[in-house]
């Protein structure tokens, strides 16, 4: 998967009936975060990463 593959899929399932968000408001936060996340070292970065891939398991298992 290409990166604007990845931003245009987050659009794609973050825009819903009651909220609107398009890909360039996607890339533009998905920009910050990976700005952010360099920022941190690579064990921080790694850890954010990994909470987040974990919350994201909990909310598939729904």
């Amino acid at each position: 998967m290409k990166l604007t593959d990845f931003y245009s899929e987050v659009s794609r399932r973050a825009d819903t009936g009651k909220t609107s968000i398009n890909a360039a408001e996607t890339r533009r936060v998905l920009s910050e975060a990976f700005t952010l996340l360099n920022s941190l070292s690579a064990a921080e970065a790694s850890d954010v990463v990994a909470k987040g891939i974990a919350q994201a398991a909990k909310k598939a298992a729904k």
